[in-house]
């Protein structure tokens, strides 16, 4: 924010809305809670304060109290910001008008409702012709969702399957972003047809962490530790129960171990130490305890990780999510530059007779043309014929989804201790044992990844590896055999 004031640019700062402010119930996000952050935001600077509704709770009698509070609070132009998941969000951008907001976000017709934003040619015309005409040309917003239509149809396969409005946001709170991802997750965990059982969990852990503020990156931590808890059939009372040992996914115990910041009302201290296994947590800002960063040095590693000189903008990245970019890089190094393919054939491939044109730079053209596709064979490859500026070549190509023919692996025995069984289906990330190695009840054994969430699985008491049945890099099944104990 002083790097924003700094530059001489607009600096907006935005407050997050979560529970129901009016409800009596829930007490701890009132309204002196927001007015008390909009006065932090403006004697930080700010010159506009936003007000984030990441979940669309916001309801239009709470836009027509919150909004002119903010604005005779702070003097500031007040701009909102909310999803449509409940179907509600059109009727609070209305109130939000009329209470006196200064801006609002709304979505291209073709992009909006559900988890996205309401839909902005619907609410210009409902504001035209009052004091708050939007002066807006229709024909034009209609024709920037005509093109986003057709462009949005070579996306199909990535559309999630929520077909209508979702009061249940109200009961577990995920922001519009997570919601859908979410759903993804269950299903790749084979969780689908518990999602109901998945979202009332989530509000349970989120009661469990002491009713937290639930945007990217905290809600992560509710989401993770939500399918975790169904995958392994565990209970509120369970994952409390100072007793019994927990594999609290690794995004968990970094919120927990302060890396996010320090929660409104604290940490549940019991759960916290749980948790947390005696390791002493951050108690100030994060930010503040990193050590400084050598940039020579850390963009020196990450070119010799990634094998290549890399732009700013790549550099950035990685610094960020240095995972993330090194498993993009490899997927690059490995395919080539995808992004010069057209987007329905990056997505679903070719079809038997299609013919394109690759442009891999001025003047350096590939036709291609697919002449057939081979049946799959035992391992799952098809073969597939084509031709290349002309000339005939032959490849095999793994199918995705093709059901292969190797025995299935070894399952944990419920109840045998001797036996360590996957959590949650996943990839194992890393192995941090090995046969003959004696270990301490706690002891991180190996973590497993699945769709952006990481699980270490913790020894459960003192014992010596017998047997490592898993190895890293390998795709495993919920209760499948990891290692084995004496």
């Amino acid at each position: 924010m002083e790097a924003v004031l700094e530059s001489g640019k607009l600096l907006e700062g935005a407050l997050c809305y979560t529970g129901d402010m009016l409800a009596p119930r829930r007490p701890k996000y009132d309204l002196d809670y927001y007015l008390a952050l909009a006065r932090e935001l403006k004697a930080a600077g700010c010159h506009i304060i936003g007000i984030k509704d990441m979940a669309g709770l916001l309801k239009p009698a709470a836009a027509r109290v919150l909004v002119p509070a903010l604005k005779q609070e702070t003097g500031l132009p007040v701009h909102f910001h909310t999803h449509d998941t409940s179907g509600l969000s059109a009727a609070t951008v209305l109130a939000a008008v009329d209470a006196g907001v200064d801006a609002f976000d709304a979505a291209m017709g073709s992009f909006s409702g559900l988890t996205s934003q309401p839909n902005l040619g619907s609410l210009v015309e409902a504001l035209r012709g009052g004091p708050h005409d939007t002066g807006l040309d229709p024909a034009v917003i209609r024709r920037f969702s005509d093109y986003w239509e057709l462009v949005r149809k070579q996306y199909t396969a990535f559309e999630s399957d929520l077909r209508f409005g979702a009061s249940e946001v109200y009961l577990h709170e995920m922001p519009g972003g997570q919601f859908t991802n979410l759903k993804e997750q269950a299903r790749a965990l084979g969780l689908e047809e518990r999602w109901h059982e998945v979202a009332q969990t989530y509000a349970e852990v989120n009661a469990m962490f002491g009713d937290i503020v639930k945007v990217t990156p905290s809600s992560k931590v509710v989401g993770d530790m939500a399918l975790a808890m169904v995958s392994a059939g565990l209970s509120r009372a369970d994952v409390e129960d100072p007793a019994r040992e927990i594999n609290f996914p690794e995004s968990v115990i970094s919120f927990f171990r302060g890396d996010l910041g320090q929660p409104p009302g604290g940490f549940p201290a019991a759960l916290q130490r749980k948790a947390l296994k005696g390791e002493v947590p951050i108690t100030v800002r994060p930010g503040a305890v990193l050590p400084p960063a050598d940039l020579p040095a850390e963009r020196a590693k990450a070119e010799r990780t990634v094998e290549r000189r890399l732009s700013d903008e790549e550099f950035n990245s990685y610094l960020m999510y240095p995972k993330v970019f090194t498993d993009y890089a490899a997927f690059r190094r490995l395919n080539g530059p995808v992004e010069v393919l057209p987007t329905p054939v990056f997505f679903y491939g070719m079809s038997a007779g299609q013919e394109i044109a690759i442009d891999l730079e001025p003047g350096k053209t590939l036709v291609l043309r697919c002449q057939a596709i081979g049946e799959t064979d035992e391992e799952g490859n098809a073969k597939v014929f084509f031709e290349l500026n002309g000339q005939p070549r032959t490849i095999k190509v793994a199918v995705r989804g093709a059901a292969h023919l190797a025995a299935r692996r070894q399952q944990a025995e419920d109840g045998n201790p001797r036996h360590v069984a996957a959590p949650i289906p996943g990839m194992v990330a890393s192995l941090a044992v090995t046969e003959g190695q004696a270990i301490k009840a706690g002891d991180v054994l190996l973590t497993i990844e699945a769709m952006k969430m990481e699980t270490s699985v913790h020894a459960e008491r003192d014992a010596t590896i017998a047997r490592v049945v898993t190895s890293a890099g390998t795709q495993v099944e919920a209760k499948e055999l990891l290692l084995e104990l004496t």
